[in-house]
């Protein structure tokens, strides 16, 4: 019974008894124009090749800066695995080393037979 007590003490302001309620605001959707068709879509590869003029002449600079770092991580990255010896390619350890040992009996043993 407390809280019907409490909440009799709560009275509505003024300015809440005066203020209008929320309207809804319904509109019909506004009709959308037909978007022109380009004479030549990009579906070919010499159409697409005719796109790469509409390229900004701006973006050349980036794509070529791009293209050099791929370029130069590639290379990195295929030289670092071929040249650098210190590359672990096999787990290492002493269950490594039995496990790796019993694959390679297996093997010459097949081969023996």
């Amino acid at each position: 019974m407390r809280s019907t007590a409490a909440l009799r003490m709560i009275r509505p302001t003024a300015r809440m008894m005066m203020r209008p309620s929320p309207s809804m605001f319904v509109r019909p959707t506004a009709r959308r124009l037909a978007v022109p068709k380009e004479d030549q879509a990009g579906h070919t590869i010499s159409q697409r090749l005719r796109k790469l003029k509409d390229i900004p002449v701006e973006l050349l600079p980036l794509a070529f800066v791009v293209g050099l770092a791929c370029f130069a991580a590639g290379y990195a990255l295929i030289r670092k695995l071929t040249v650098d010896k210190t590359i672990r390619l096999y787990r290492q350890g002493p269950a490594a080393r039995a496990e790796h040992s019993a694959e390679h009996s297996d093997e010459h043993s097949d081969e023996h037979h």
